[in-house]
């Protein structure tokens, strides 16, 4: 069974969008007890929106991958 990963984030634009190109996100995620954990990814995206689902998606499968190996 797995656990619940609970986790809030920030969203810093680096560099926005456009009709031509992706905008640069800084995304700043942290999780709740018990996965008090930081990350900070930086990921191109078509909106701060889709740069904050997609930073929490890899915040969840790194604290996953984290947990596996501790066992």
């Amino acid at each position: 069974m797995s656990q619940r990963i609970l986790a809030k984030c920030v969203v810093d634009e680096d560099r926005p969008a456009s009709h031509l190109c992706l905008g640069k996100y800084r995304v700043e995620v942290w999780g709740e007890e018990p996965h008090d954990y930081v990350r900070v990814y930086t990921l191109q995206a078509r909106s701060d929106t889709l740069a904050a689902q997609e930073g929490l998606r890899l915040f969840v499968e790194d604290i996953e991958r984290l947990l596996s190996e501790e066992g």
